[in-house]
């Protein structure tokens, strides 16, 4: 295998993705299995994620599922007891599960707030902390990925604690950074653009949202999950070991422009 190759070569890996199911995260699961991972898929519900491993596996992938609520302490803790149990140590985790609640700021709940907070902040670092702790005490780094968004930076109106939870994973991508990185741990973040999957595939056949984001994008189009797996692929391996507290935006240049 040429140096270049086996810089991006996950072949040995163990990766748990939360939310994987479906969408985004079930397209970072596959770019690192392709890359030679094994994952852990996640999911709320067992059915879909049954589904998931089952389609990974009959296409030859080593995959796994745990069902677990990332939101949740308790849950997160009996996890990776459970993984613990399976004799699998995480080298990778990509803290990708999250949810979306649009509605203006002043009929917002407080219930809402948290509940999206809890989803898509508070998880990546319950999760990050067990992850991390394991990967400390065993002294053989690893690589954390947490997903922001365009909303890491800019705020979009409706969205207020999806835009709050975003903004503080980047914030908490440096603190685990300043914490964690001496011990070979590499904590970065990916910033997707509007990415077209079955949950926004309502939103481009809108004819003035679709012009509105193409119209928007330098790229002139929305983004393919296909997009974010080159950068996943980089943070989970030892070609981004320098790289440390980083988001990357990929959004076709969006987040460039005016």
């Amino acid at each position: 295998m040429s140096m270049t190759k086996k810089l991006f070569d996950l072949t040995g890996k163990t990766a748990l993705i939360t939310g994987s199911a479906r969408g985004l995260g079930n397209g970072y699961a596959r770019g690192l299995a392709d890359a030679g991972a094994k994952v852990v898929l996640n999911d709320l519900n067992a059915a879909p994620l049954e589904d998931a491993v089952d389609s990974l596996r009959a296409d030859g992938f080593d995959a796994e599922g745990i069902c677990f609520d990332v939101s949740k302490e308790t849950s997160v803790v009996v996890a990776f007891e459970d993984i613990d149990a399976r004799g699998l140590a995480i080298d990778i985790l990509i803290n990708n599960a999250g949810i979306q609640h649009r509605q203006p700021m002043v009929e917002l709940a407080a219930a809402d707030w948290q509940r999206v907070i809890d989803t898509n902040l508070t998880s990546a670092f319950l999760v990050g902390r067990e992850a991390a702790k394991r990967m400390i005490k065993r002294g053989s780094g690893g690589k954390i990925i947490n997903i922001g968004s365009l909303t890491s930076e800019l705020a979009r109106a409706t969205v207020a604690p999806y835009t709050t939870a975003k903004g503080g994973i980047k914030m908490l991508t440096k603190a685990m950074t300043a914490e964690w990185a001496e011990h070979g741990i590499q904590v970065n973040a990916i910033g997707p653009g509007y990415m077209l999957t079955e949950m926004t595939q309502p939103l481009a056949d809108d004819p003035k949202f679709d012009g509105w984001v193409k119209g928007r994008t330098p790229a002139r189009r929305w983004g393919l999950p296909q997009d974010l797996i080159g950068t996943a692929v980089f943070l989970a391996s030892s070609a981004s070991d320098y790289v440390n507290g980083q988001i990357i935006y990929v959004d076709g240049g969006m987040i460039s422009v005016l």
